[in-house]
Order: structure tokens, then sequence, then C-alpha cells
């Protein structure tokens, strides 16, 4: 499952049929950092487009339909990720779904949450707002899922209510919150609280691990809309899930209580699933195999580069990372700062993250990359370094 290095393929992916046509995106820029704010296919804008004419047309009649408009959406949603339609509300992103998930977590005193050091940067603090929590290190170089389960396992207290674990790391790129190890929190009667950002439409069966509360979104590599993503919720802690704000849906409880937010953007949400069903029409397979080879083939150019180590990865992901040679961004602002070097000298978008010791580059692949794209990318990073 787990491979230690990539390993450079035969020859680079082939690109893929009319992928660059699909988007948008400016020609003169090389994106190759889709994992951090997706980019919508040009079905989809026309879709959520017609969409916003309909509710400029008559507001009235848009307005009032929403509500059940959304939940079609939302079981058209639920088909692609093998999810209950009454068990998944539309919310804006995936830290929204964190604080609605902790909001329901009945905790008392003295108890614990348990986070990595791997945790997005929103989702951390909201765990920190509800209980004190206790910080797993997990070190980028843990050889395969079974180091990274037996490394959180090991972080455990007796005090470990909740426990909120990456599906998928932003930074490093691999899978955390194994069904193994989900299942080994579960019987120590731990809520689990898994953040999805990168799940679906990466991942085939994103709700696989049957966590008690997963969110992910659904702008990265589902192709919807941005500002469109899920949360899921295990039946024994529906009942506790209360709207951030209270709407005039609250009496119909979750999910249509999470979902009513009066005259906001709806039209997002009511376009997303015409990005879950692109990917489909496209071989939803098919896509996952080429952005993951294409990942690959960029890694494994970027590995021959003197001081970048490659990390281990899991297989069948679209996104990459390597370690950057030490005293390359060892903290969070040279990271960023180096990131927008690199895009506005060279027109390359990549994400660069802060480590100490030496921080690291992360690439993804989206079928709108060229092989070349990675090539040039390999061929100017050594002076930045």
């Amino acid at each position: 499952m787990n491979q230690p290095n990539p390993i450079r393929p035969d020859g680079p992916p082939a690109e893929f049929p009319g992928g660059r046509a699909l988007f948008r995106l400016d020609p003169a820029v090389s994106h190759l950092n889709h994992g951090s704010f997706g980019a919508v296919p040009v079905p989809v804008q026309e879709a959520q487009a017609a969409l916003r004419e309909e509710a400029h047309a008559d507001p009235d009649a848009f307005f009032i339909g929403a509500p059940d408009r959304i939940a079609a959406a939302r079981a058209r949603v639920a088909r692609h990720l093998g999810a209950d339609p009454d068990g998944i509300a539309f919310i804006a992103n995936a830290t929204e779904g964190a604080n609605l998930a902790l909001d329901a977590v009945p905790f008392a005193d003295g108890d614990e949450i348990l986070v990595t050091d791997h945790g997005y940067g929103t989702v951390v603090p909201a765990a920190a707002r509800r209980a004190p929590i206790t910080t797993v290190s997990l070190d980028p170089d843990l050889p395969d899922e079974d180091a990274v389960r037996e490394t959180v396992l090991a972080g455990l207290t007796p005090r470990t209510r909740a426990v909120v674990l990456d599906h998928i790391s932003s930074p490093t790129a691999r899978l955390i919150a194994s069904p193994r190890l989900l299942a080994e929190l579960a019987a120590r009667g731990i809520t689990t609280l898994v953040d999805g950002a990168h799940a679906p439409g990466m991942l085939a069966d994103p709700l696989a691990g049957a966590a008690d509360f997963w969110f992910g979104n659904l702008h990265k590599w589902g192709y919807a809309p941005s500002g469109s993503a899920v949360l899921a919720v295990a039946p024994e802690h529906r009942g506790r899930v209360r709207a951030l704000v209270p709407s005039w849906e609250d009496a119909h409880g979750f999910p249509r209580s999470v979902e009513n937010r009066a005259t906001a953007d709806y039209t997002g949400w009511l376009a997303a699933p015409e990005g879950l069903d692109l990917l489909d029409r496209l071989d939803a397979a098919k896509v996952r195999a080429h952005n993951a080879a294409l990942a690959a083939h960029g890694a494994a150019l970027l590995a021959e580069i003197p001081g970048l180590s490659p990390l281990p990865h899991t297989e069948g992901l679209a996104m990459r990372a390597l370690r950057l040679p030490p005293g390359t961004a060892e903290t969070q602002p040279q990271a960023s700062a180096l990131r927008e070097r690199i895009a506005a000298d060279l027109g390359i978008r990549v994400l660069i993250w802060g480590w100490p010791g030496g921080g690291g580059i992360r690439i993804c692949g989206q079928v709108y990359n060229r092989p070349e794209e990675y090539e040039r990318l390999a061929a100017a990073l050594p002076a930045y370094l």
C-alpha cells in the first residue's frame, strides 16, 4: 500500500484527453496546487451561473423552494459518496464541519481532545476552544500506515474523549485516518472526528472508515464550486448537531437546520452534484489513476534534486510531498515567502509548508496538468533552495 520512495515511471503520463479544455485557468501559470483551492470546471461554472440567473429572476420562488432543492442536491451527493442522505449536510468548508462536530460532542470537565501536528491550521484551534488538547507529533518520515496508527494510539491518555485526525494530511499528502485506526479508537470508546478535506473525489470510498463525524470539501477533488462541503454524522450523534446560527429550518433538525442560511448564495451547493457527475462521466477511476501518475512523475523529478528527500506516501493519491534541504522553509512565514517567490518568478503554483529543520514542497496532479509543467519546476527549483 505504502511505498517508501516515488519511482520514476517508464515514461511520463499522457495528457488527459480534453482535460485542459474543461477549465478556464490562466495558461501562463502552471497550476500544480489543486489541493489547496481546487478549480471549477466550465460545465459546473455554467450550471452555477444558470442557477444565479434563476435566483435573480424570481427571488421569492428561488428562496422559498431552496430547502427542498438543497435536499435533492444533497441526495445526489450522498449517492456519489456512499452516504445516507439524511446523515450528511451541506456546509461551506471543512472548518465549519469541524466546529459543528465539536459542538455536538458532550465534553465533561477533565476531557481532552487528541490532535496531531499535521492538523489543519483552523481545525486544531477549533478543538482547543472546546477542551484541552494533546498534540501527537507525526514524523513526516514515518514509514507506513501502521507506524502512523501506532503513534496516534500511543498518544492516548485516560482523559482522551475525542480524536481529530486528517483523513489525508494536507502538507505531507498521506493517509492518517485509516479504517483500522478509526476502528481501534471506536473500540476504546473514543469519539472520532475526521477532517476529510481532500477525500471526496480523491478516494473512491471516502466514508469507509465510519467515523463518528466526517467533514470534507467537494470543491477540491470533487469539481464542485467553491464553498461546497459536507458534514457526515453517525446516527447516534445527529440529534446533538445544532446550526451555528438558528434558522427557520431549526425545527426540522439535522441536516436541514444546518443548511438554511436565509438569503445566502445556495447556488454552489445546488451545482455541487454536477461536479461529481462530471467526474463520473470522465471515469472517476481513470481520473484518479491519471492524477496519481502525474503526481508520482513530478515527485520523481523533484527527488533527483540534491537535498530534496521524498516522503513516504499512500499509493493512489494525487498529491506527493518532499522535504526541502535543512535551513529551507523552517517556519511558515519562510515557507509562504518561498511559495510566492516561485509563483512570481516562474508562474508555478505549489504548496510550500514550514517544518522545523527544513520544510517541504507538495505537488498535485489534475487532468489539466501536463508532464512538462513538472519538468520545468524541477529544472528551476534548485536556484531557490
